[in-house]
């Protein structure tokens, strides 16, 4: 074989060509790569760069934040308990009353007339009763005739209350002492049991209601103070009166009560407002709600950074959210959070990482 190839001398030299080649492009690639570890970027080497800031937990106040509506303390509609005419209007809408105040009267009718002959009738009954009982001492009377006397004064008795009752269903009280807020009837309209004569309102306390959710019901206690913040800026103070045992079939949610103290009688019912209904300290990170991002299971949460430079995402409970930013719980004391890139790395991969200050 080496005969042959000695036969053939440019054989020998196309060869020693090729291998001084391959020689030289070896070369070259090692210097080139030399020289790519040494000048390639970060993100060319497969970590990508991410900003990042350290964030320490602080105490703050726990709170759950919700609508509601402001409503009257007490409210009631009088309705009539006879078939009778409007005869009187003794107060006008609007006007403050107390406890037993005459609103309205309806015609007494022959009301009176009936109280008076039932009053006739139980005191001929009773003298009919006494002098049986004296009868019966000498045994001159039956028992069961006196037996039926006492039944028929019982039952005059008894037709007296009613006499009386209709008549005084003819005066139209206050029940408390409120705001006259409203009349259905006007002088004269004839009215029939079961209608609706006015409306008595007491503002001197104001209560808000608001539904809650149920995961949130359980931090709650009955005399919570809570902040109550009015569209047109107003705060007022008061506290947690009332939580309901069973949510609402429909919503899932708990309504509660919240009683603010109304001394000026402000007419603040019906309006919408905020409560902001403190649950005690806890220990949280203030950040912005950018920060915020979603997981495959939908839940809240944040990007950060460990030890190993590698990418952690942590779920964390939104306590509460301003204009100035959030407040989240369930990340560690000292977080390195991502605050520059967080949306295009994941949890698990490998980065590098600068303060956000450094970039600067």
């Amino acid at each position: 074989m080496f005969s042959q190839v000695s036969k053939r001398p440019w054989l020998i030299a196309v060869a020693i060509s090729v291998l001084l080649v391959l020689w030289l492009l070896s070369g070259s690639l090692f210097k080139a790569q030399k020289v790519a570890s040494a000048d390639q970027p970060a993100t060319e080497q497969g970590l990508a760069k991410v900003e990042i800031q350290w964030l320490e937990a602080q105490p703050m106040q726990r709170q759950h934040v919700v609508q509601g509506q402001v409503e009257a303390w007490r409210r009631v509609e009088l309705r009539a308990q006879i078939s009778a005419s409007v005869q009187r209007l003794d107060r006008d809408k609007g006007q403050p009353v107390e406890q037993g105040e005459l609103l309205l009267s309806l015609s007494p009718d022959d009301r009176t007339a009936q109280v008076a002959r039932s009053e006739a009738e139980v005191r001929q009954r009773e003298t009919d009763v006494s002098s049986a009982k004296r009868l019966r001492e000498r045994n001159l009377f039956s028992a069961n005739e006196l037996l039926r006397l006492d039944s028929e004064l019982a039952k005059a008795r008894a037709e007296l209350a009613t006499a009386r009752l209709q008549l005084r269903n003819t005066r139209i009280e206050a029940p408390f002492a409120g705001v006259y807020d409203a009349r259905q009837v006007e002088l004269g309209d004839f009215v029939q049991p079961g209608q609706s004569l006015l409306t008595l309102v007491d503002i001197r306390q104001l209560k808000v209601s608001a539904q809650i959710a149920q995961q949130d019901v359980i931090n709650l206690t009955l005399g919570q103070p809570v902040r109550v913040q009015l569209l047109d800026g107003r705060e007022l103070n008061g506290e947690l009166h009332f939580i309901a045992a069973a949510a609402d079939p429909d919503s899932r949610s708990f309504r509660i009560e919240v009683r603010i103290d109304n001394p000026e009688r402000l007419r603040l019912a019906g309006a919408s407002a905020t409560l902001h209904i403190q649950t005690g300290e806890a220990m949280a990170h203030r950040l912005s709600p950018a920060l915020l991002s979603l997981d495959a299971a939908g839940r809240h949460g944040v990007k950060w950074v460990n030890q190993q430079q590698k990418v952690e995402f942590t779920a964390v409970t939104l306590i509460s959210v301003d204009n100035q930013g959030a407040w989240v719980s369930g990340l560690p004391q000292r977080v390195a959070l991502i605050t520059l890139g967080q949306g295009f790395v994941e949890p698990g991969q490998q980065v590098l990482s600068q303060l956000a200050n450094e970039g600067s």
